[in-house]
Order: C-alpha cells, then sequence, then structure tokens
C-alpha cells in the first residue's frame, strides 16, 4: 500500500525550511507510514524587502498566502514561526501544536564583537522591529536604531557592508541555523523582552481535519503552549499586532505561570512594564488580566499613538 502523502506548506527563507523540516523530522519519526512533502509558498512579507514592516500592516503578512493554502487544500498543514501568526486565526482553520521553545531572547551581533553595553555612543543598529527599537532606546538613547528587512543572510551582509556597527536578530533563528560563534550578547529580559511566542514554531490546520491533527499533535510541547497562549491573550487584549512595540514573555514553575510584558513608545522614552502570576491552567486568563494592567498604567495611550503615526 503506497504511503499517503501530507503536504506541508512553508516559507522559502532558509530558516523557514530548517523549522519545517526540523517539524517534519519529529512527524516522521513518530509516524512513519506517511510521507511528508515539503510545499514552500511564497508570503507577501517575503516579496516586500524594501519597505518598513510597520508601515505594511502585519495582518498575516507571513501567513496569509499559507492559510489560503490549507484552505483550499493545495497543503494539510503549515508551519509558521509562532511569532509571525496573528493572535486572529481565519475561520476554517486552527493552531494545533507549539514545539518547545528554543531561548526566546534577542541577542547582538556586533562589529569588534562589542556587547549591547560596550557598543560606541552613537552606534547603528539594525532591526525591523518597533519592539525591539523602542526596549533598546529605553536602556541606550544615544544608539541610531535604522530599519533593516531580510533574512539573516542579508542582515549579517549589510552590517559587514559598513551601514550597521551592529544588528539585532532572535536567538532561536541564529542558533537554528549554528551561527552562535556569531553572537556577541544575549538580551537579558530586562533590556529587551521579546517578541509574543519568539522561539517557538507552531503547526497551523483545517480545523476540521482530525486524522492531521492527531498526527502533529505529537510536536506539541504543553509548556510552551501555555506559555504562548498567555502572551497571545495579552498581545489580543492590547490589539497589538507583530510591528506594534509589545514584548511579553511567560514562564512556568511548579505549576505558576509567571507573565511579565511591557508596551513602549517608538523613541523609547516611555516604556510601562508589569508582569503577573497564576495558576497555568489560567493561562489566557493571566494574559487578559495583565493587558488590564497594563492599560491602567497607560499603555492604550501609546499605542493609539503609534498607530496614528504608522497609520495600522
Amino acid at each position: 500500500m503506497t504511503p499517503k502523502i501530507i503536504k506541508v506548506g512553508t516559507r522559502q527563507s532558509q530558516l523557514a525550511m530548517w523549522q519545517t523540516n526540523n517539524v517534519v523530522g519529529i512527524l516522521k519519526e513518530k509516524w512513519p507510514q506517511y510521507n511528508f512533502e515539503i510545499v514552500p509558498i511564497k508570503t507577501k512579507g517575503d516579496k516586500i524587502l524594501d519597505v518598513a514592516l510597520a508601515k505594511i500592516g502585519d495582518k498575516g503578512l507571513f501567513t496569509k498566502e499559507l492559510e489560503v493554502a490549507i484552505l483550499s487544500g493545495e497543503i494539510d498543514f503549515a508551519v509558521h514561526s509562532m511569532k509571525d501568526l496573528p493572535t486572529v486565526i481565519p475561520d476554517g482553520l486552527m493552531l494545533a501544536a507549539m514545539t518547545p521553545r528554543h531561548d526566546p531572547r534577542d541577542v547582538l551581533i556586533s562589529k569588534n564583537n562589542y556587547t549591547f553595553k560596550e557598543l560606541p555612543q552613537g552606534a547603528k543598529v539594525g532591526t525591523s522591529s518597533l519592539r525591539r527599537k523602542a526596549q533598546l532606546l529605553n536602556v541606550r538613547p544615544d544608539l541610531v536604531i535604522l530599519d533593516l528587512r531580510g533574512n539573516i543572510n542579508t542582515r549579517l551582509e549589510k552590517m559587514n557592508s559598513n551601514t550597521y556597527d551592529a544588528i539585532i536578530l532572535a536567538a532561536a533563528g541564529v542558533e537554528r541555523l549554528g551561527w552562535q560563534d556569531k553572537i556577541a550578547d544575549k538580551l537579558d529580559y530586562e533590556i529587551c523582552l521579546p517578541a509574543v511566542g519568539q522561539g517557538s514554531i507552531g503547526i497551523e490546520i483545517r480545523s476540521n481535519d482530525e486524522e492531521v491533527y492527531t498526527i502533529v499533535q505529537t510536536a506539541n510541547d504543553k509548556i510552551t503552549e501555555l506559555s504562548i497562549i498567555a502572551e497571545r491573550a495579552l498581545l489580543k487584549s492590547l490589539e497589538g499586532g507583530c510591528q506594534i512595540p509589545i514584548g511579553a514573555f511567560g514562564e512556568i514553575t511548579n505549576n505558576q505561570l509567571k507573565l511579565t510584558a511591557i508596551v513602549g513608545s517608538i523613541d523609547g522614552k516611555v516604556v510601562i512594564r508589569d508582569s503577573f502570576s497564576d495558576e497555568c491552567d489560567n493561562a489566557e486568563k493571566i494574559g487578559v488580566h495583565l493587558a488590564n494592567l497594563l492599560k491602567e498604567k497607560g499603555a492604550n495611550t501609546i499605542l493609539n499613538e503609534i498607530r496614528q503615526e504608522i497609520n495600522l
């Protein structure tokens, strides 16, 4: 009997392909009776590389084409970086699994291997993230933060061509590609909280596909899932997207989930930060409650100003 083919959608970047091969490797081991076929798909975010992400808007920027392919039956599931996946999943689809989280921190890669604190006054730092910009300027207002797009290879090339003194990337992406030796500094959470979901890989499927759900659930990590449910509930409650300066990180210790989050102004002059803990089974409520605490401290005012500024 010919094995059934399961088609797996992914973005085309080197990192996206690594992540997809990693997921497929896990599933092949658990489900040898299936053949997994990888289908690369180009998304809007991959096609527009000369415009800042915040200016394009972020609703499904790196996911929409993959979601259309799932719904049309072109693919059976899609592999995403969790930080790229919007908090609202389209009708007919569901988030079925999240892989164990890699180190969620941001890292600094720099000329002369300077750490963040060692960067010279006025150093030019490249990042495509308003979240990073707000937090870094809050600690180092002297830095010049410049927009930087493209895959990891492209960003490294731009730094080496003297446009930037340093660049900020997610630790997970750098280390998955085997480039740990390029990291000059890992940024503490006190300096820079990560993007919601950063470090985990998500699997999205048709919500009525019980067979594929059973298959991909074997790649799910419950601790990661609960932490990111809390982070995504916070993001959704703040009506923020991937390109709004919101950072969050959930940690579980002895069945207690502690969620820490920030909302910052783009210039870094105002950063509102708070934490909240409860039993991990209340993950979604934790996210909503912390979002309300941040709103009480003035987060809505900051977010409304930013939306007007970048026309979101």
